[in-house]
């Protein structure tokens, strides 16, 4: 299982930025996944999750409204489409599957850095 995140960078509040995940090494068509993040000195946590075909997602409170979560089957490649970014959106941005992760799996993330 391999799991690459890009699209990350510095941005001003209230701006936009595209993370996109590229997924390798297991059946990506019919795995449910999701976006997590980690911010410094706080536990990981689930920010979107996306059903296998697409249909369904879910976020979490603090970026309902703001983040869509989609993802193409056909090129293993998963997204996040981060709009009115906050300060408190600042942190590593990382995919892999839900609820269940490949736990020895992580990729190395991709950094978020949101300015006031």
């Amino acid at each position: 299982v391999q799991l690459v995140e890009s699209g990350g960078g510095l941005v001003q509040a209230g701006g936009s930025l595209r993370l996109s995940c590229k997924a390798s090494g297991f059946t990506f068509s019919i795995t449910y996944m999701a976006w997590y993040r980690q911010a410094p000195g706080k536990q990981r946590e689930m920010v979107a999750a996306i059903t296998s075909g697409g249909g369904t997602t879910n976020y979490a409170d603090s970026v309902k409204g703001r983040f869509t979560i989609s993802r193409d089957n056909a090129k293993n490649t998963m997204y996040l489409q981060m709009n009115s970014l906050k300060p408190e959106d600042t942190a590593v941005y990382y995919c892999n599957a839900f609820p269940t992760t490949y736990e020895n799996s992580w990729g190395q993330g991709t950094q978020v850095t949101v300015s006031s």
